[in-house]
């Protein structure tokens, strides 16, 4: 595919996207990592300045809708820390196993993160990557991989790891302490050569990425893409407790928001559009749950809830044919095991890799089997 344009849309929190009910504002979350006191901030800026709910999206991101004051949300998101370069704020899309170094894996990708996020901030060239380049780190248990990040590293053991280009493995292998700098040089690769692609699977060839870079094992390789987040009681690895909880197709009250940063924990926003807080024990955990469920968060990972989700759809935005957020909720039904998204036009915003993508007619819906 070709784009027409040469730079996209995607919207930031200082270039913001004019929806059909006012200003998007996005805030990139690398590794969906975000602080009780931040979340505190993003959550009283939707109550003060826009629609008083925040949106989880399908990267780990925050975005809040409605926004009458963009530079002001963007001045309180600077001072939360929430912005640390203007030059580079639509680039900072990483996602990672979101358990890592607290429960599975093979190894602990956090680190990598954090690397990744300052070395990209730290390089111009990376200031031209088109916002919907995406990054990954699978510490091995295959829950990122199968997201098709556009430049990824897969986990296979606590040392080495195989370099995926679009989601594919390419065969060639790495070290983890060297995951950073090969996934900055594909992404510079990709600045130089990618015209008016977007993202890597765009390429008429991805492997031009690997600058002549034979594989050492045979190439090709995916992972199942996953859309059922981790939710519930987990037990970390050092004993203490990790709370998931899912939002209903995504869309989290704000003052919801304020509940969850009052836990006064560390939170990750994860892919599946869901939250965990991490690092309880046990005591505060129960409290946490007990005060949680009945807001509205599910924490039952048996729930219909987890096998239903939409794109914004209407009135929120002008291209959809029909409210898909209120059909998907109406839809929900415990004897459905298929994942089913519901959007409202072609472009199927936000849908997941092996879902039913459910497309509005504005009279019912049509399946679409091919993910866009």
């Amino acid at each position: 595919m070709v784009r027409a344009r040469e730079k996209d849309a995607c919207p930031g929190a200082l270039q913001t996207h004019r929806a059909a009910d006012g200003d998007l504002s996005r805030i990139r979350l690398p590794g969906g990592a975000i602080t009780p006191p931040q979340l505190e901030v993003v959550a009283q800026a939707a109550i003060d300045l826009a629609a008083s709910t925040l949106e989880l999206t399908s990267r780990g991101n925050l975005q809040i809708r409605g926004v009458r004051d963009t530079a002001a949300v963007a001045d309180l998101l600077a001072g939360a820390g929430l912005l640390p370069s203007a030059t580079h704020e639509r680039v900072r899309n990483i996602v990672a196993s979101p358990l890592s170094g607290r429960h599975g894996g093979l190894c602990d990708v956090r680190a990598l993160v954090a690397d990744l996020d300052a070395a990209v901030q730290r390089d111009p060239v990376l200031a031209e990557l088109p916002g919907r380049f995406l990054f990954g780190f699978d510490d091995g248990r295959g829950d990122i991989s199968g997201l098709g990040a556009d430049a990824g590293v897969h986990a296979l053991d606590d040392s080495t790891a195989a370099l995926l280009l679009a989601g594919r493995d390419t065969g060639v292998r790495v070290a983890l302490s060297s995951a950073v700098d090969e996934l900055l040089a594909v992404a510079r690769r990709f600045v130089d050569v990618r015209g008016k692609h977007w993202r890597v699977g765009e390429l008429d060839d991805p492997a031009i990425l690997l600058d002549g870079r034979a594989p050492t094992e045979r190439p090709g390789g995916t992972w199942q893409a996953r859309t059922r987040p981790p939710v519930g009681w987990i037990e970390q690895t050092d004993g203490r407790i990790a709370l998931g909880a899912a939002v209903p197709l995504g869309v989290l009250d704000a003052q919801v928001a304020r509940y969850l940063a009052a836990v006064e924990a560390p939170l990750t926003v994860t892919p599946w559009r869901s939250v965990l807080i991490f690092d309880l024990d046990e005591g505060v955990a129960d409290v946490a749950l007990r005060v949680l469920a009945p807001l509205g968060l599910i924490f039952d990972e048996d729930s219909a809830w987890l096998s239903v989700s939409a794109c914004t759809g209407s009135p929120g935005c002008a291209h959809s044919a029909a409210d898909v957020r209120a059909d998907a909720g109406a839809a929900v039904d415990p004897s459905i095991a298929v994942h089913r998204h519901f959007v409202g036009c072609d472009r199927a915003c936000g849908s997941p890799a092996d879902a039913q993508v459910l497309v509005a007619t504005g009279d019912g819906y049509r399946s679409r089997e091919a993910h866009p």
